[in-house]
């Protein structure tokens, strides 16, 4: 496990850079759904959402996956519109640091306090989709499809967090997290 663990830190760090934010996705539906997908650090932190909700167990696996497309699309609005928000990448990477963190530490927070956390991230993520909106694209087919992908990840955090019913899947999602946090490191690395 350990071993498994260690090789999965070892090719998040050995990856290449993030690639969310090139600019170079389609307009539309499609490209919409594609962009979250192209960037590691979106793909971690969202995949985070899920396994940390999942670990909080309900109601907060149902609440924070909702609570993060519902803010991220505002923050989408805000991109769109140009709204300058400083250091969305530094937020980008940072949400992938604490949410992996709280996966790890299997913190248990009030529920109001994982919803801020999540929320607060949130903005960022959705501020970069929307930045990056192509010219000409519809902006509501696009903003769907980063909606219904950014769901999507979040299923796939709660699909490998429910392993936490378990002892053994419990070590696993908690290592899961340590992986999400190692590659926020990762990513904030880069931005230095």
């Amino acid at each position: 496990m350990v071993r498994r663990i260690g090789t999965a830190i070892f090719l998040v760090c050995a990856a290449s850079p993030t690639l969310a934010h090139t600019g170079s996705v389609s307009g539309g539906l499609v490209g919409g759904l594609s962009h979250p997908l192209f960037g590691l650090d979106h793909v971690a932190a969202m995949v985070a959402v899920g396994l940390w909700g999942t670990f909080l167990g309900a109601p907060a696996m149902f609440i924070l996956p909702v609570v993060f497309p519902l803010v991220m699309a505002f923050g989408g609005v805000l991109g769109i519109f140009g709204v300058p928000l400083p250091g969305v990448e530094i937020g980008i990477a940072g949400s992938a640091v604490v949410l992996g963190t709280m996966v790890a530490l299997a913190a248990r927070p009030p529920l109001w306090v994982a919803a801020a956390i999540v929320g607060a991230f949130a903005v960022f993520h959705g501020h970069a989709h929307g930045a990056e909106l192509p010219p000409g694209a519809d902006a509501v087919a696009y903003s769907a499809g980063f909606v219904f992908a950014t769901g999507g990840l979040h299923l796939a955090g709660i699909a490998f967090g429910l392993l936490a019913r378990w002892p053994k899947g419990r070590i696993a999602v908690r290592g899961a997290g340590l992986v999400v946090a190692v590659a926020g490191l990762a990513f904030l690395g880069r931005l230095v």
